[in-house]
């Protein structure tokens, strides 16, 4: 049961910028004035902006944005077991957590998040940059609670998912590069990477970890200068007009929510995976294991998410896991 510190939190955080006397918030939570008073002090303690006035009352700061468990379960659409999510200063990897936890038994919409990574990573083991101020969140899915059998879909299901959320919060238009890099114009705010677990004697994936790396608002001089022309931010910092918390709700709800499951089938899933790509019909580099590349033309994506490219000599072929490179 949550306490009353983050019960206090939870109502400051659904009423954010909007002043509320101390009597109004005692009232509405059946609390004590004094017991109100005592929750806002700690919260200030912990870093929160909370704004007083006479005769108006206290008002969370719009610019206060810290991660917390009180302020992702208050834009959360359906009920959630606050033991479920895990925040951490800093942690090597988000998803190796999150599997650590996935292998002992963790339940589907556990969330292990992170304000930094030291050793965070992307797809071929590269290493994925991870200041503060971006989002670094893993969650753990059970495949028989996904909205469909073939988890091949869960890296497009994923990116469909944040794509929704970013259009529905920030008002942006992203795009998505094959497989799993999520573009805002020509540069890249997230990326996604996805692992499983399976049962040795059946083979059958046991759990799903999905780990999400989001450019919340982070300075472009922050990046290394090999990568400030690739990698963008969502917002500028000091211009972000949600919060961390409420973005990755939305994420958690439209990858979790039984309600929104319901709303999606494996053909809607591709639908909205394939308009959102931003390399089709476009010339696009392959590169090879082997480190060997060649150019084709990217058609279209089959029933798994898989991409169909055209070869020069008008043949085509079926991608799965090979990297590609665009100009976008």
């Amino acid at each position: 049961m949550a306490g009353t510190k983050d019960v206090v939190l939870n109502f400051l955080e659904q009423n954010k910028g909007t002043f509320l006397s101390g009597e109004t918030i005692a009232k509405e939570l059946s609390l004590s004035r004094n017991s109100v008073w005592k929750a806002i002090e700690s919260l200030r303690r912990d870093g929160y902006r909370i704004e007083a006035a006479s005769r108006r009352g206290y008002s969370l700061s719009g610019e206060s944005d810290i991660l917390s468990s009180s302020g992702i379960l208050s834009f959360l659409s359906f009920g959630m077991d606050p033991s479920q999510i895990h925040i951490f200063d800093s942690l090597e990897s988000t998803n190796k957590t999150a599997k650590s936890m996935a292998s002992l038994g963790a339940s589907h919409g556990t969330v292990v998040i992170s304000k930094t990574q030291t050793l965070g990573s992307g797809r071929k083991n590269r290493s994925f940059f991870s200041p503060e101020g971006g989002i670094y969140m893993s969650i753990i899915l059970d495949p028989h609670f996904l909205p469909f059998s073939n988890t091949a879909l869960i890296t497009s299901y994923t990116a469909v998912c944040i794509c929704k959320a970013m259009e529905k919060l920030a008002n942006v238009t992203p795009t998505i590069k094959w497989i799993n890099d999520i573009y805002l114009g020509s540069k890249k705010i997230c990326g996604i990477l996805t692992e499983s677990g399976t049962d040795f004697e059946s083979g059958e994936i046991q759990w799903l970890v999905v780990g999400i790396g989001i450019n919340f608002a982070i300075d472009q001089k922050a990046f290394p200068v090999e990568l400030r022309k690739k990698a963008g931010s969502l917002f500028t910092p000091g211009e972000t007009i949600i919060s961390k918390n409420h973005l990755i709700a939305e994420i958690i709800d439209r990858l979790t929510s039984p309600v929104s499951a319901k709303k999606l089938t494996p053909s809607s899933i591709l639908r909205s995976y394939k308009k959102r790509l931003n390399m089709l019909d476009a010339e696009v580099t392959v590169i090879q294991r082997n480190g060997e590349s060649y150019t084709a033309i990217a058609k279209d994506i089959d029933e798994n998410g898989k991409l169909i490219i055209e070869l020069p000599d008008k043949s085509t072929k079926t991608l799965s896991s090979e990297e590609i490179s665009i100009r976008i």
